[in-house]
């Protein structure tokens, strides 16, 4: 039985919202019940988020290097911005912070002020389960496990229009990612060359007697509003039409050869083909660094460079269209302060983030670090979480979606923003 939230799964594609089984497409049903139409694939704004999976170590990614503290407590984890030795050094962000050396592709970014971190920023659940953590972070409720939707798909229903297209909400990912679960409209693609054959290949069941989507609107019931549906069926023709293959990014912009590079290099032609999308999501993953964290080589590396070098290429690639798009990052938690003795760090609390944008507050490090004596830890043992997450993730969605009603997006929230957006 496909419900709202139910997946039609096959060649790696999953949807959901759309309700495209059963006749009728749903989102055209409630369309015409609606008795309106609504601006559907004009240029907007656009939130990408990428899901670190795994719970990336904050304090090694943007290092309080000039804390002796954490010195102490990593041995041979710990690095510094001075130069000299035979591995690269941090790169020095303003005399206290230090970004990893994988990540040395944002550095431009954020001297430019377009990228802004925020540390210390996580749950206030203290769960240091993955699976808990992340179904918190993607629901947006983190002490609510009956939540039926995610912040996502709720951000989706407050855009202030009815997010009919197809293509309003894609996660490029194999599965619906929890943050998109709920009643508004989204898909899930994990290929879009796969996902274009599909559609032309009729991916509806062999037992379906329309034999195109156009088959399918003209089989519909009266009175349903056919410019509506029309424009979705064009949406998906669009895509049809794009040689997906041989697509060739803007800027000479050279995406890694890896799932995530994969992803947002598709992310970038949905948006350059102007198809209605609003939200992505993508993940990564490989940042549980139990053991052989390394510093400039090792497990963390590999995840920060890979991350940094496809974001990078992403942001290259959009070109002139950089002035509607907002990217962010988030992971579930961070890492303990103390290296354990295998060479990794363990599951902690707070972590840090990514937000890329024009209207960001970029070029500072946001959020608060007391000195990591072990009085001043969570639990004597984790960096404590100054920063809730709702609070950046509604801030985001506020000032670059425009998407008002943090009550609805975060329910129970009633917290302030920190200014990691500038005021418009």
């Amino acid at each position: 039985m496909l419900t709202r939230r139910g997946f039609l799964k096959g060649g790696g594609l999953a949807l959901f919202g759309i309700g495209l089984l059963g006749g009728i497409p749903a989102f055209i049903a409630e369309a015409a019940a609606r008795e309106k139409v609504t601006r559907l694939y004009k240029k907007g704004k656009v939130l990408v988020c990428i899901f670190q999976r795994g719970a990336m170590d904050g304090l090694m990614a943007v290092t309080p290097f000039a804390d002796p503290y954490l010195q102490a407590a990593r041995p041979t984890l710990f690095m510094t911005p001075a130069k000299g030795g035979s591995a690269a050094p941090l790169i020095d962000l303003d005399g206290r912070f230090g970004l990893h050396p994988a990540f040395q592709a944002f550095e431009p970014v954020f001297r430019d002020k377009r990228l802004a971190i925020v540390h210390g920023i996580g749950s206030p659940n203290n769960t240091r389960s993955h699976f808990d953590a992340q179904d918190y972070m993607e629901s947006g409720t983190p002490f609510d496990k009956a939540t039926p939707s995610g912040w996502l798909n709720r951000a989706v229903g407050l855009l202030g229009h009815d997010a009919l297209t197809p293509f309003s909400a894609v996660s490029l990912s194999s599965a619906m990612p929890r943050s998109l679960y709920g009643d508004n409209p989204a898909v899930a693609i994990s290929n879009l060359q796969d996902f274009a054959i599909q559609m032309k290949g009729n991916p509806l069941g062999a037992n379906m007697a329309a034999k195109s989507f156009e088959d399918l609107y003209d089989q519909t019931a009266p009175g349903l509003l056919k410019q509506t549906g029309q424009e979705s069926f064009e949406a998906v023709k669009m895509l049809q039409k794009t040689d997906i293959r041989n697509y060739k990014p803007a800027g000479n912009a050279q995406y890694p050869n890896s799932a995530l590079g994969s992803a947002l290099k598709q992310i970038a032609q949905l948006i350059k083909m102007d198809v209605g999308l609003e939200i992505a999501f993508t993940e990564c993953s490989g940042w549980d660094t139990h053991f052989g964290q390394g510093t400039t080589a090792g497990v963390f590396a590999r995840s920060a460079t890979d991350l940094a070098d496809s974001v990078m290429a992403f942001w290259t690639d959009l070109d002139t269209y950089q002035d509607d798009v907002t990217l962010m990052t988030m992971t579930e938690f961070g890492r303990t302060v103390h290296q354990n003795g295998t060479g990794g760090t363990d599951h902690g609390r707070g972590s840090c983030n990514f937000i890329l944008g024009h209207d960001t507050s970029g070029g500072l490090v946001h959020g608060e670090l007391k000195p990591l004596a072990q009085e001043n830890l969570e639990d004597g043992r984790d960096l404590p979480v100054s920063t809730d997450f709702r609070a950046v993730f509604s801030e985001v969605a506020d000032r670059h979606l425009r998407i008002a009603g943090e009550r609805v997006l975060f329910p129970g929230w009633n917290g302030n923003p920190i200014g990691v957006m500038r005021q418009a």
